[in-house]
């Protein structure tokens, strides 16, 4: 890792199909979230959301999505997970320019 680098957690997220729905798993320390994909659940999302950014005021993350196959629900897997790990990624560096992060020791 390069002088002044930070160090970055790898979560995994799966794309899970449960019969015509289709929801992302995102397994973090603390819990699993899942979030739909064939659904309008907004209120989930939202709980899911929050989550993830309680969980990066304590480390930075991103998540690594498993073998993805040409079903279309699992192409926009990958770009729902591309476009999240930037996202994760800005507001880590807001949360940081704003001297919102947590001592991971003192947080769990």
């Amino acid at each position: 890792m390069a002088k002044g680098e930070e160090y970055m957690e790898m979560y995994d997220a799966k794309m899970i199909k449960d019969g015509e729905n289709h929801h992302l798993e995102l397994n973090i320390k603390t819990a699993t979230l899942q979030i739909s994909m064939t659904e309008d659940l907004p209120n989930e999302i939202k709980a899911a959301f929050n989550q993830l950014i309680l969980r990066l005021k304590i480390e930075h993350f991103n998540f690594n999505l498993g073998d993805v196959d040409t079903v279309l629900f699992s192409q926009i897997a990958k770009e729902y997970i591309d476009q999240l790990n930037k996202e994760l990624t800005t507001i880590h560096t807001e949360l940081a320019h704003h001297k919102l992060l947590l001592d991971p020791v003192k947080a769990e």
